[in-house]
């Protein structure tokens, strides 16, 4: 984020104008609400000075980025969830699920993978849905 605010603070003045949010998102490839925009700056930058520290830079432009990350995340989980369901029966065998964290990870013992599997697996049925 660092980077980003220093591109947009060209004369290193420790303030990123205000004017620049809609151009700042449309350079990190992120889709926005205009008015969710201008409600965080207003709420960041109260005094109307139009400029925002590091900090309020952050606060203005991180919801917008984690939002599509969680979602972008879940999407690529479902995805290879179903690449395992392969029955398409929105489950996947704890059995399966030992294979594919063995696969992720060579240095879990099995004692590991149980555990994982008793956490994940709380109603001990040996299946595992995408959503809980």
């Amino acid at each position: 984020m660092k980077k980003v605010f220093a591109m947009f603070d060209q004369g290193k003045t420790g303030f990123v104008e205000c004017s620049k949010f809609v151009n700042i998102l449309n350079t990190l490839g992120q889709a926005f609400d205009e008015d969710e925009l201008k409600t965080r700056i207003a709420e960041n930058d109260p005094n109307k000075e139009g400029k925002v520290d590091f900090e309020k830079f952050c606060s203005i432009v991180m919801p917008f980025l984690e939002e599509d990350d969680d979602e972008a995340m879940h999407e690529e989980l479902k995805e290879a969830f179903r690449l395992y369901d392969k029955g398409g029966d929105g489950y996947i065998t704890t059995q399966t699920l030992k294979e594919i964290l063995k696969e992720l990870d060579n240095k879990l013992s099995d004692e590991d993978l149980d555990g994982i599997i008793d956490e994940i697996d709380e109603d001990g049925s040996g299946t595992v849905d995408f959503d809980g």
